[in-house]
């Protein structure tokens, strides 16, 4: 833990805007330097224009390459698009608009002139899919966010017709063909300037806010909430959900209040992360700092609110306070959640699966099988969880990393990305319905299943070495026990549903490890847990370390 952790930003920890935002229309990226090329992770393409990763070029050519592989796939309805609040935000959606516009294709912008959370914008394809008349075009969407990232950071998402992140067949496309067009020098881009763009017959506007809020009801019990009357603090931690959460109290009457409604492009008014830079993950105590020291109980023993909740930028993540247990992990709140739900949606299909990533924790295992109910395993990335949601057959999906959605209260589809906000407020109507705070049910829940202890440490390993990783077969793993116990399971594909996982799991009868390669740093990622205390998880730990080492060196 970095000495300053916790504590406000300083002065020096400040992005300089102004550089910021010259460097994204001055700066041209190096093709020869992979840093500098379009990739995209399990969230679009990320990077910053101080990096040369992140610029105007880049943006352009990306919106290029999402026109031609709309017409490849013959979709020729409206383009849903929003942004953020990172300050690359608003001019890559300018750039992309002009693209867009110069290319002919339908665009809807916000109609406030305001922020777009990422899961206002998947609810508003879906719902236009939805209600459109048989034969109608279907919709798409682009979000402008690098998520909970820095804030010299930008990030571009392109979501297809079903909602949902685009899996690694269009978002390989759409980079391969982007960087041809960055390595032409932008020949083939077509443009027109942005007042012209703006002005176009063809871009139009859409009320995101009023679209998502009004059918809240829809999906979550704000009756219950309301008649229970509790307390929420919603921090929006300076994203996209800024405006929506006070609506959200308005409109449905919650007693709600807005914690921090400031918007800086700096964020200087953070807490700083474990690595002392400014990140708005909600699911870090760190970044948390300030919403968590509001929740501590006074002089009366209470706290200001009976929930508080905590978004990242582009609100598709969730941070859930409670008085009782500050910050909850994210894993043990998904498994509440999941408890809750299938326990209470009685219009679900019966038969619906539980969906989580593969490096969630197992107490979610032991959950589902306490409801009856059949696990679904996949590997990291919210796009795995897409045709479960669209169709019912998996009404809930969730990731370790605070990341999940599910679905209407009468079983259809609500959104298929990340809804933080929704995942937020879902932890009020628990409190309202149980009487118990999601921490007091977690409590429940490992006086019934064990109680796991999670983490995540990072280990070196060259460029080479987490290429082998994310390559291995389970017959390169040799070992048969691990931390002294049987191993039951060694795991290079999901269970779920086949695909690769791009690197290993190996289970035992009270613990895991998985192992795989980061993307942005030479490094992998060891994810482990056990139901056999903290001494035990560090001999899962450095036995996982050393087996991964033994095998890819």
């Amino acid at each position: 833990m970095a000495s300053r952790a916790g504590t406000v930003a300083l002065p020096q920890d400040l992005v300089d805007i102004t550089a910021l935002l010259d460097a994204y229309f001055d700066v041209a990226p190096d093709l020869g330097d992979p840093a500098q090329r379009v990739a995209f992770g399990t969230s679009g393409h990320r990077g910053s224009s101080l990096k040369a990763s992140f610029n105007e070029a880049h943006i352009l050519a990306i919106t290029q390459a999402i026109v031609e592989y709309r017409g490849r796939q013959g979709i020729t309805g409206p383009l849903f698009i929003g942004r953020d609040t990172h300050a690359l935000s608003e001019p890559a959606q300018n750039s992309a608009l002009e693209v867009l516009a110069a290319n002919g294709v339908t665009v809807l912008v916000d109609a406030r002139h305001g922020y777009t959370p990422t899961p206002a914008l998947s609810h508003a394809i879906l719902k236009y899919n939805r209600e459109a008349a048989p034969g109608t075009p279907q919709a798409d969407g682009i979000v402008v966010t690098p998520s909970h990232n820095p804030p010299a950071d930008g990030g571009f998402k392109y979501n297809p017709p079903h909602g949902g992140p685009a899996d690694t067949d269009a978002t390989g496309w759409i980079a391969e063909r982007a960087n041809q067009l960055l390595e032409n020098g932008l020949r083939g881009v077509k443009r027109i300037p942005l007042n012209d763009a703006l002005a176009a017959d063809t871009t139009g506007k859409f009320d995101f806010l009023s679209s998502y809020v009004d059918d809240l009801p829809s999906v979550l019990d704000l009756d219950a909430i309301r008649n229970a009357g509790v307390r929420i603090g919603a921090d929006p931690m300076g994203g996209a959900s800024v405006d929506y959460w006070g609506e959200i109290g308005e409109r449905h009457q919650l007693n709600l209040t807005v914690v921090n409604p400031t918007v800086d492009p700096q964020w200087a008014f953070m807490t700083l992360d474990w690595d002392e830079k400014i990140r708005m993950d909600c699911s870090s105590p760190s970044a948390m700092a300030s919403l968590i020291k509001r929740m501590s109980l006074g002089a009366e023993g209470t706290a200001a609110y009976d929930v508080a909740t905590g978004n990242d930028a582009d609100a598709d993540r969730h941070g859930i306070v409670t008085p009782d247990g500050g910050l909850m992990n994210p894993n043990h709140y998904l498994a509440v959640a999941i408890d809750y739900l299938y326990r209470n949606r009685s219009s679900w299909n019966p038969e619906s699966v539980v969906g989580k990533t593969l490096v969630s924790s197992s107490i979610i295992d032991r959950v589902a099988a306490g409801l009856g109910r059949k696990l679904v395993e996949v590997p990291v990335g919210f796009k795995w969880f897409v045709p479960g949601l669209l169709s019912g057959e998996g009404a809930f999906g969730g990731e370790e990393s605070a990341g999940a959605s599910f679905n209407k209260r009468d079983g259809s589809v609500w959104t298929t990305d990340k809804d933080g906000i929704l995942l937020a407020l879902l932890a009020s109507e628990i409190t309202a319905v149980t009487g118990s705070s999601p921490s007091q049910l977690y409590k429940g829940l490992t006086d019934q299943f064990g109680d796991p202890v999670y983490a995540r440490i990072d280990a070196a390993a060259t460029r080479e070495q987490k290429s082998k990783l994310g390559k291995l077969s389970a017959a390169d793993v040799t070992a048969t026990s691990l931390a002294g116990e049987d191993i039951t399971a060694k795991l290079t594909e999901a269970p779920g549903n086949g695909a690769s996982i791009g690197g290993l799991k190996v289970v035992t009868e009270n613990a895991w490890f998985a192992a795989r390669p980061s993307g942005t740093e030479d490094v992998y990622k060891i994810y482990a847990e056990s139901f056999k205390g903290a001494d035990h998880l560090k001999q899962v730990q450095d036995e996982a370390k050393a087996l991964v080492d033994g095998v890819i060196a």
